[in-house]
C-alpha cells in the first residue's frame, strides 16, 4: 500500500531525508518512529504530497504522489499534530465541509458522517461548536473527518501528543477498531513507545535522515538485547536531547528516559 524507494530530501547543503526505504502492506499497522530533527515530519510530507522529494520514489496505493497528486491523496486520510479543525463551525459543519471538498455526493456524505460521528461516540453533538471541546474529543473529531472519504491509508502525526492517558488509550481503540473494520492501512508517528509497542505491526526506525532499523517491536528488542521498545528506541538512537527542535514537552519525555536509565 505504500512502497518507499530511496527517498532523499535536500535543503540546499543540508540532507534532511538520506536514502530512506520502506514497504507497507494493506491493513498493516505501521509505527515510524525517531528523536526530533531525525526526518519524520519531512518523510510525511513527502508522502502526502506537501513537499517534493529531492530524489527517490513513492507510491501510495498504487498512485505517484508527484506525477499524480490527485489521485494519491484521494488514497490517504491525515490527522495532523496540530489542530486543524475549524473551532468556530460546528461538528456537522467541519465534517460536511471534508465532504464536499472530496466530492462525497450529497446522500452518501450524511450517511458516512452519521456512521462516523456515532463511531467516535460524538453524534449527539454534532451541532455544537468544535471550540466546546476538549483535546480527545477534538481529536475523535479529526479521525472521523479523516476518514469521511473512504481512504485507503491513514497517517496519524502523534495523534496522541498532549492527551492524558485514559484518552490516549481510548484513541488507540478507535484508530484500531477503525483500521479492523475498514481494513486501512495505518501509518503512525509518536514519541509514546508504549503505544508503538502495543500497537504497531511493524515499526521503522529513523535517525539522522537514515532507517536505521525495521521490524516487529520483538525484532527491535531481538535486535538491541533490550527488555522494551523504549530501551531499544535509545540503544539504535542515543540517549543525547535532540534540542534544535524539540519542544517543551519533547524535552520533558526525553529527559524522563534518560533520568530512568
Amino acid at each position: 500500500m505504500i512502497k518507499v524507494e530511496n527517498l532523499i530530501k535536500k535543503y540546499g547543503e543540508f540532507t534532511a531525508v538520506n536514502g530512506v526505504s520502506f514497504e507497507v502492506e494493506k491493513g498493516e499497522i505501521f509505527g515510524f518512529l525517531g528523536p526530533n530533527g531525525a526526518g519524520k515530519t519531512t518523510t510525511i510530507k513527502m508522502l502526502t504530497t506537501l513537499t517534493r522529494p529531492t530524489s527517490g520514489h513513492v507510491h501510495l496505493n498504487g498512485f505517484d504522489p508527484i506525477n499524480c497528486p490527485s489521485d494519491a491523496r484521494k488514497s490517504f486520510g491525515i490527522v495532523f499534530q496540530d489542530p486543524s479543525l475549524d473551532d468556530e463551525l460546528t461538528v456537522w459543519e467541519n465534517m460536511e465541509f471534508h465532504g464536499v471538498l472530496y466530492s462525497i455526493p450529497k446522500k452518501e456524505r450524511r450517511r458516512r458522517v452519521q456512521e462516523l460521528l456515532t463511531f467516535v461516540e460524538l453524534w449527539d453533538r454534532k451541532n455544537d461548536l468544535v471550540k466546546t471541546f476538549s483535546g480527545g474529543m477534538k481529536r475523535r473529531l479529526e479521525i472521523a473527518r479523516g476518514l469521511l472519504h473512504h481512504p485507503k491509508i491513514f497517517f496519524l502525526d502523534e495523534p496522541t501528543l498532549g492527551l492524558d492517558p485514559q484518552t490516549r488509550n481510548h484513541i488507540w481503540e478507535y484508530i484500531k477498531d477503525m483500521s479492523q473494520q475498514e481494513g486501512t492501512t495505518i501509518f503512525f508517528t509518536t514519541h509514546y513507545m508504549e503505544e508503538a509497542e502495543k500497537m504497531a505491526d511493524r515499526i521503522a526506525i529513523i535517525d539522522h535522515g537514515r532507517i536505521v532499523a525495521q521490524g516487529t517491536p520483538w525484532d527491535l528488542k531481538k535486535l538491541t538485547d533490550t527488555r522494551s521498545l523504549e530501551e531499544a528506541f535509545l540503544s539504535l538512537t542515543g540517549k543525547e536531547l535532540r534540542a534544535e527542535s524539540a519542544s517543551a514537552a519533547d524535552n520533558m519525555r526525553l529527559r524522563s528516559r534518560v533520568w530512568r536509565r
